[in-house]
């Protein structure tokens, strides 16, 4: 039985404290369980919109991100999620790794996690 994210447990702390840092684990593109239509722009976007719900639990925003590596199921797929990467983070954006792998959990095309930082002003 393959499992849906929605069904799926997900053993992890969605985001954690240490010191200054925040920690966000990876964002998938889903709202409400399901993937968001619109490929990976959308994908981008909506994870990029969960990663920031996670910041908020912390009182911070993606202005406070310092770091964030983006997960790409396709490499191609990279000047989609540029363009919804650029729109969610102001200049300076964070520094940011971006790689291609095999799969990405329950077929999603992109994750993403962020490191933040409680002094990086907003």
């Amino acid at each position: 039985m393959t499992l849906t994210y929605a069904e799926a447990p997900h053993p992890y702390t969605p985001a954690v404290a240490a010191g200054d840092l925040v920690f966000v684990s990876g964002r998938l593109g889903v709202d409400d369980g399901v993937f968001v239509e619109g490929g990976v722009e959308a994908e981008t976007t909506q994870a990029l919109k969960n990663a920031a719900r996670e910041l908020a639990a912390f009182g911070l925003d993606l202005s406070h991100v310092v770091k964030a590596t983006v997960f790409l199921a396709d490499i191609n797929d990279l000047q989609p999620a540029n363009r919804a990467y650029s729109a969610a983070f102001a200049e300076p954006r964070p520094a940011r790794s971006c790689v291609a792998v095999a799969a990405l959990p329950f077929n999603g095309r992109v994750e993403i996690e962020l490191i933040a930082s409680r002094s990086r002003a907003s």
